[in-house]
């Protein structure tokens, strides 16, 4: 292929995010990318006319250690898939997915495919032979289609990346994914903000056009707003949602408002919502500052100003406590690490709460919950969550999760990782290594 043919395709892509724009030959797309792929698996370098989307993306799955040759992890079985599902906030538009996707998916000898938020499939549905096809590549129901799992792939790179994505055959990062085309978007929870999962159409090359990703995210934005419309005026207005893991500062949702709280007031709702009984003014004042010359005067105008952020009658007082229930992230994840579910724990694992509190309170529950999810995800030796916590900002620094991965997926990245921090324990004495944070700094003098 000549310098001006390639010129000419990189001309057609005008969307970076769609992977095949009308006029454009197919079949020489296809041999074009399997070049450029190949490439990449012997070289290292991502050739023209790759998309920036797809160049990244692979980038990324070879740092999560993806092999090309592997195949997605059924990880949630049948009793689990389950109740997984049923809980899931997915679960109540899948009756809009089936209606609007449907009966486009089993004409066009497609797949409507939904994940959750850590790409796991939870639902798949469609034309029978194509489903039989696809369970071939353990594209079912409970696999892991993450991108740290199995590469570049349409719903794990929309969950990845928060936007809407198409992935022509060989930009999918595992080989026997290349023969397939997919479009996703990701769906949001209306209220937070927060990612939920995401809805995929798979199929053949026909799907390689911008109506599918478009129509894709089309049926995304119906979702949100059904969503919105299910949860009942009374609800919204009775129900505090706090969500605090991986913020500094979190944010709390009330009557329909979003508040995004200072650090010290993030402290102080952390610090109710655990104790709905309330605690007195002496109870929190310990809890909040690390310097005893600290005067309850200070607690109080700093509780005063709470009340007028929260607006009336959600803060009382004698003793401090909030007078409706909340739900907080970080209730969610103890729950679901006191009853063994270390994916399910996984998945609401936003990061450290409140990294940037030092209120001491605060700094025990986060040891607390960063030390026991840690801790049973080395347990439950399951090498997709071992390197999502690993390529993550508060793991990317933890040996012993690096080990246990090298053990679990011996890829030639991980090894290197593992000999780079074990070189890094072996700091001069000047230095001290804080095996929570991982990072080598200068002992304190």
């Amino acid at each position: 292929m000549g310098p001006s043919r390639i010129a000419f395709l990189e001309a057609e892509l005008t969307d970076p995010w769609v992977a095949l724009e009308p006029g454009a030959d197919p079949a020489e797309r296809v041999r074009l990318m399997r070049r450029a792929y190949e490439a990449f698996t012997e070289a290292g370098t991502v050739p023209r006319p790759v998309r920036g989307v797809v160049a990244e993306s692979w980038r990324r799955s070879a740092r999560a250690g993806v092999v090309p040759d592997g195949t997605a992890r059924v990880e949630l079985t049948d009793g689990e898939l389950g109740s997984y599902r049923a809980e899931h906030p997915l679960a109540r538009v899948m009756p809009l997915f089936r209606e609007l996707m449907g009966t486009f998916a089993a004409d066009g000898e497609h797949l409507l495919a939904v994940c959750d938020a850590q790409g796991r499939l939870l639902w798949v549905e469609g034309h029978p032979g194509t489903r039989r096809q696809a369970g071939r590549m353990n594209f079912v129901p409970g696999a892991r289609w993450s991108e740290a799992a199995v590469g570049t792939n349409a719903p794990g790179t929309a969950v990845a990346v928060d936007r809407p994505v198409q992935v022509f055959a060989a930009e999918h990062f595992i080989r026997r994914v290349q023969p397939w085309t997919c479009a996703a978007a990701p769906v949001h929870d209306p209220r937070t903000g927060r990612v939920l999962g995401a809805v995929d159409i798979t199929g053949g090359d026909g799907l390689a056009h911008p109506h599918s990703l478009a129509f894709v995210q089309a049926v995304a934005r119906a979702a949100e707003a059904h969503l919105a419309l299910l949860a009942p005026p009374q609800a919204l207005a009775d129900s505090l949602e706090l969500t605090a893991l991986g913020r500094d500062e979190a944010q709390l949702v009330a009557d329909g408002r979003k508040i995004r709280l200072s650090r010290r007031h993030s402290e102080i709702l952390v610090l109710l919502a655990r104790h709905p009984e309330g605690l007195t003014g002496d109870e929190l004042q310990c809890a909040l500052y690390e310097d005893e010359s600290v005067t309850p005067v200070t607690l109080r105008a700093e509780l005063a100003r709470l009340r007028r952020i929260l607006g009336a009658g959600l803060l009382d007082s004698r003793p401090y406590r909030l007078t409706r229930p909340v739900e907080s992230d970080v209730a969610v994840l103890e729950r679901r690490l006191g009853s063994g579910a270390v994916t399910a724990a996984a998945a609401v694992y936003a990061g450290p709460l409140l990294p940037g509190s030092t209120a001491p309170a605060v700094t025990r529950l986060r040891r607390r919950l960063a030390d026991g999810l840690r801790t049973a995800i080395i347990a439950r030796r399951d090498p997709d969550l071992l390197a999502d916590w690993a390529r993550a900002p508060w793991g990317e620094d933890d040996l012993d999760v690096w080990r246990a991965l090298s053990a679990l997926r011996p890829a030639a990245a991980v090894h290197a990782r593992v000999a780079e921090l074990e070189s890094a324990q072996a700091a001069p004495a000047g230095w001290a290594r804080s095996p929570r944070e991982g990072r080598t700094r200068p002992r304190s003098r």
